[in-house]
């Protein structure tokens, strides 16, 4: 194969300083080629292979679309167990994942869910695996049939040059509209072993709420039964992948795989560990957090924080539609502190809310409380903060104790211009 290209697009101004050093993983693999999917000599497909005994687990799209690759690997990870979404004995072979940008894969029929199969088992065959034990997922276009025979003629060649090194052309491999490739990692004590945590992500557009809105695959050498890393996994996910949002729409083809090798050596997790996985939600909201920075067109990092609700989900309610309007997106981009629009967006939401309980601040700014604009109050000190790259809107419903947290971007030209030029 020619030598891939990876330059893109300008990087997002929110956009980290550099991709981090992700340390090898025992037991895990990486590779990436460029196949023609996307663009001529761009890093195009990903190769992940795991070595056998480890534990799977993952988190699908709930969209009624979805591609032949999520259903694909939902069905695995049910077959692995005979329960959805759980994988309880770790199995003899390891594990392989295939993934591709710039088609995916979705609308695409039965000749869709033929293609999944014609590269799950060229990757078997590569890395001596039953097809039952590979995962693939696909991104980019919907309603194209995918070129898949790039892909399997290609997975030989690409299977020769796996490395565990090898991650960020794997998280290149990836991307999309990314500007960026995302990546994030951390370490801990595991009663008295070290293990590592780290991962990679894409995603910029059609990011929305509805498990995972994204394509992520995390990595750990810890020893976790199969079932104890679907529900660590699975509450991460609620405040990390699940709580961000850049155009409120949610993605055909999101899915999230973790696999932890058990090559640490540690006593194995069989249940929810709490120092675990708090290490694992400090990867997945890192993770989620550059999504919403790379968000197409973005200039502003925005977390809404919603208190004071009937309940968490009349928080979440609101902090979504002040997160998800366009109103409030359009204004921030232009640096406009119009206080008006997130009363709007927590009025519209559906859930319950007193109009003179109401307290809303940009940061530590009080900006209106009591039904009206706080005295204290000054438009200069409002606009000033709006000229930050990065935004709090803090809302109190003061009717109760729920709470909630979402994280999005302001909406601009750029992402009109991105979309409006995407399939050409």
């Amino acid at each position: 194969m020619t030598t891939p290209k990876t330059d893109g697009p300008t990087v997002s101004p929110l956009a980290p300083a550099s991709f981090p050093e992700l340390p090898k993983i025992d037991g895990v693999r990486f590779a990436a080629g460029a196949v023609g999917i996307k663009k001529a000599n761009r890093v195009d497909v990903m190769l992940a292979e795991i070595a056998p005994g480890s534990s799977i687990a993952g988190v699908f799209t709930r969209s009624a679309t979805r591609s032949a690759a999520v259903l694909d690997c939902q069905a695995k990870l049910a077959g692995l167990s005979g329960d959805e979404g759980f994988a309880i004995v770790p199995p003899e072979a390891g594990f392989a994942i295939v993934v591709n940008s710039g088609n995916a894969n979705t609308f695409t029929g039965k000749r869709g869910v033929t293609d999944v199969d014609l590269i799950a088992a060229a990757a078997a065959s590569a890395l001596d695996l039953p097809a039952s034990h590979v995962f693939t997922s696909s991104t980019g276009v919907i309603g194209e049939p995918l070129p898949a025979t790039k892909i399997t003629d290609a997975l030989p060649k690409i299977a020769a040059s796996l490395d565990a090194s090898a991650t960020e052309p794997a998280a290149r491999a990836i991307m999309t509209t990314d500007t960026f490739p995302k990546g994030a990692v951390t370490t801990l004590d595991l009663d008295g072993t070290p293990v590592t945590i780290m991962g990679f992500a894409k995603g910029s557009g059609m990011i929305a709420p509805d498990m995972a809105t994204m394509l992520g695959y995390i990595f750990t050498d810890a020893a976790i039964a199969p079932a104890a890393l679907q529900a660590m996994l699975s509450a991460c996910n609620v405040q990390s992948f699940n709580a961000v949002t850049v155009d409120s729409d949610t993605s055909t083809s999101d899915t999230v795989l973790m696999a932890a090798t058990g090559l640490a050596g540690n006593a194995p997790l069989t249940a929810p560990h709490e120092g675990f996985q708090a290490a694992l939600l400090t990867v997945m909201q890192d993770l989620a957090h550059q999504i919403v920075r790379d968000g197409e067109g973005a200039t502003k990092f925005v977390e809404v924080r919603v208190s004071g609700a009937d309940s968490d989900e009349d928080a979440t309610r609101v902090a979504r539609s002040i997160a998800n309007s366009p109103l409030v997106k359009t204004a921030i981009a232009g640096e406009d502190p119009n206080w008006g629009r997130i009363v709007m967006a927590v009025g519209k939401s559906g859930a319950k809310a007193d109009r003179d309980l109401l307290t809303i601040r940009f940061g530590d700014i009080l900006v209106a409380e009591n039904g009206w604009v706080a005295e204290s109050y000054t438009e200069d000190a409002g606009a000033a903060y709006m000229k930050q790259q990065e935004l709090l809107v803090d809302v109190d419903l003061g009717v109760g104790d729920g709470a909630a947290t979402v994280w999005t971007c302001d909406l601009t030209h750029g992402y009109i211009q991105i979309n409006a030029d995407y399939r050409s």
